[in-house]
């Protein structure tokens, strides 16, 4: 015989040799949604696009601002758009500065600066997480405390270190003084707590040692964090403005893009409609960078926050 239940089809009950089947055909893997729970997901659906567009406005408006005139930037009332579209504004960035070099400098320092801090991260949270060793612990809470320290606090330090070294007005001194934080270890110690132990000893029988163990199971698993944490580091060195403001001298050899932004300030004045096809163009790596990582980004993030023992 045939009974209806909710969330399939048909339940049928079969003898065959004496014993009793359920066979249940299902088209679906979930009840159909009330009225109330599509009132909710629409609701849901528009908090997301209208949160969306609030956060878009900016850009756009910034994206508009840059094909305006430069007399027309604070023309009241404020206008989306300028009395003509000047897509010349972002060739002339490049005729105003070197703004190459200032992307050329970025990119370097930030792509050195994201490696070395995935090298120093993933061996620091392997060692912090997997392995073993007396004053673990202790030395984790000391080493986490320093994410409570500003970073505008470590300036004057820092830059008395670099002199130390004669690293001040070099490449060194934009890479490494940031690239040994407590971030990106505390990230990758929560994600390997979360990879299953048995992992670990069942390499251990087979003869497997600590470096290993690290780079053939534990780090091939760890890939969506591992691209969170490239990501995070890679926008926190590109973005950074104080410290190589301070630490560089030659700013035409050296500077980066958020100095090289500030250069469209100056005594004659601001060029706000340069600065503003400027900030559109330097948006463009990083914008590419996150869309391409996106699916990792989902992934890592959620399983981070969900990881530990």
């Amino acid at each position: 015989m045939s009974i209806d239940v909710a969330g399939s089809d048909t339940r049928t009950l079969v003898t065959r040799d004496g014993e009793e089947h359920v066979e249940v055909e299902r088209r679906s893997g979930r009840a159909p949604m009330t009225p109330w729970e599509r009132v909710r997901l629409v609701l849901a659906h528009i908090t997301i696009y209208v949160a969306a567009l609030l956060f878009m406005l900016p850009l756009v408006y910034a994206f508009f601002s840059a094909l305006k005139p430069n007399g027309e930037m604070f023309a009241m009332p404020p206008s989306l758009f300028g009395s003509e579209i000047r897509w010349s504004n972002f060739a002339e960035v490049f005729e105003y500065g070197p703004f190459w070099t200032y992307i050329g400098n970025s990119l370097f320092t930030s792509v050195a600066g994201t490696l070395v801090v995935l090298v120093v991260s993933t061996t620091a949270g392997y060692a912090f997480g997997r392995l073993r060793w007396k004053g673990r612990d202790a030395v984790f809470v000391l080493f986490l405390a320093t994410l409570m320290v500003p970073a505008e606090v470590l300036v004057i330090p820092m830059f008395q270190v670099m002199q130390w070294f004669g690293w001040v007005d070099t490449y060194q001194a934009l890479i490494f003084p940031f690239a040994f934080g407590a971030f990106g270890t505390f990230l990758m110690r929560q994600f390997f707590r979360g990879i299953p132990y048995e992992l670990e000893e069942a390499a251990r029988v087979d003869g497997a040692g600590p470096v290993r163990t690290f780079l053939q199971i534990i780090l091939p698993l760890s890939k969506s964090a591992v691209a969170v944490l490239a990501v995070f580091t890679f926008l926190s060195f590109w973005n950074s403005y104080l410290w190589p403001l301070i630490v560089t001298v030659d700013y035409n050899n050296l500077g980066t893009l958020p100095v090289g932004l500030a250069s469209f300030s100056g005594l004659t004045g601001t060029r706000w409609d340069l600065q503003m096809a400027a900030s559109i163009i330097s948006m463009i790596p990083t914008t590419i960078l996150v869309i391409a990582l996106q699916k990792h980004l989902v992934k890592g993030i959620a399983m981070a926050g969900l990881g530990g023992r």
